[in-house]
């Protein structure tokens, strides 16, 4: 798409009077990063809601690019519409969580399973994995955070199924704002979800599918045990501040 310098300048102008910048180049999809971001660092918090007039007014957009971009917030789970039709950052009880990790397990089971029948490794995965490997030597949460969503939508793609990506990616928006708000990946060793990614790629490797499937298994039980673990410490800590 052709973007005339005078565009340019304008959104250029506009991002620097605005309370939170935007890269010109999508102003939808910018927007959309920038408060999936806050979202899932915990800067807009669980509970609290998000209206087009308070983004209108934070990133300086018109109502119409705002309600757009609440609406695909909501499609991926990471706001929810009350019964006032008011966007709230969602709140996750133990129950959803293991429903959540239940849905996860169903759709990501299928994939390494057909991956590793075929032996195949998907080339993002294998990127993905190098960079959660870095994360990991750097103590880059947050880094570690993304290439791990990364990690697990690559081997989803992989098996070039429209409809199991488009389930995949309709959970997956709740995944990132759990593994952002509850932080659980800080209550293990850096190193643990990257030795479980390589075992999960070696088994694909392999072509064992049951072994894929087992590690799979594994790492996502691990990871909900923590995520369980962080809630009810939470839980805990609000009933002795009562």
């Amino acid at each position: 798409m052709y973007v005339s310098e005078t565009w340019l300048w304008h959104h250029e102008r506009v991002n620097r009077q605005a309370n939170f910048a935007l890269a010109p180049s999508s102003l939808t999809d910018a927007l959309y990063q920038s408060l999936r971001r806050r979202i899932v660092n915990g800067e807009i918090s669980a509970g609290e809601k998000l209206t087009e007039q308070r983004i209108s007014n934070e990133y300086d957009v018109a109502r119409p690019t705002a309600k757009a971009c609440l609406e695909r917030l909501t499609m991926l789970g990471l706001l929810r519409r009350t019964a006032h039709k008011t966007a709230v950052v969602p709140e996750f009880s133990a129950d959803e969580i293991r429903d959540l990790f239940f849905a996860r397990g169903t759709i990501e089971s299928s994939a390494v399973t057909f991956l590793a029948g075929q032996g195949l490794v998907p080339s993002e995965a294998e990127e993905a994995q190098l960079l959660i490997e870095a994360a990991a030597r750097e103590g880059d949460f947050e880094k570690q955070v993304d290439a791990d969503i990364a990690f697990h939508t690559a081997l989803v793609a992989g098996v070039a199924s429209e409809r199991l990506s488009r389930m995949h990616e309709l959970i997956m928006g709740e995944v990132h704002l759990t593994m952002g708000r509850f932080q659980a990946h800080r209550s293990t060793r850096s190193s643990t979800v990257a030795h479980e990614h390589s075992a999960i790629l070696e088994s694909i490797r392999g072509r064992r599918p049951d072994q894929a499937a087992l590690r799979l298994a594994e790492h996502l039980e691990h990871a909900r045990r923590r995520l369980l673990d962080r809630l009810e410490a939470e839980s805990q800590e609000a009933d002795e501040k009562e």
